[in-house]
């Protein structure tokens, strides 16, 4: 027979003792019995919300917002945004079985900026001043 020395069978048990050891700490720390995760119930109710943002800059112009309101398969709501033109455009809709329904309305009257008085200046030459057609 194989003789192992003193420091050898040391390291053996001490090794032994170490994997006893690992195994028992992760028997303790499972759980008793079987692991039971229960996904969460959520009551079958329909959707019912309410929410509504607006935005105004008075530096910029920007003007636009948003609110709908659900109840169930009845949705309705409305959005706008003050065009560049200086309009309102309004969306209003509803939502049912068959789609969205959109009805789209304008506020104010169309403005737009006057041409200024004196024009801008002598117009840029014709790129053929600046530049020539490279030597062969």
């Amino acid at each position: 027979r194989d003789h192992i020395s003193p420091k050898d069978q040391t390291s053996t048990n001490f090794k032994t003792v170490a994997l006893v050891l690992l195994v028992a700490a992760a028997a303790w720390a499972a759980p008793q019995g079987a692991y039971n995760y229960q996904e969460p119930q959520y009551p079958d109710a329909p959707a019912q919300y309410t929410f509504q943002w607006d935005v105004k800059d008075d530096y910029s112009g920007n003007f636009y917002g948003h609110q709908e309101h659900r109840d169930g398969d009845d949705t309705k709501g409305s959005y706008y945004v003050r065009l560049p033109d200086t309009r309102l455009m309004r969306v209003d809709y509803y939502v049912d079985a068959y789609g969205f329904h959109p009805t789209v309305t304008f506020e104010g009257e169309a403005q737009y900026p006057t041409a200024p008085s004196q024009g801008y200046g002598k117009p840029a030459p014709p790129p053929s001043e600046f530049y020539a057609q490279p030597g062969k």
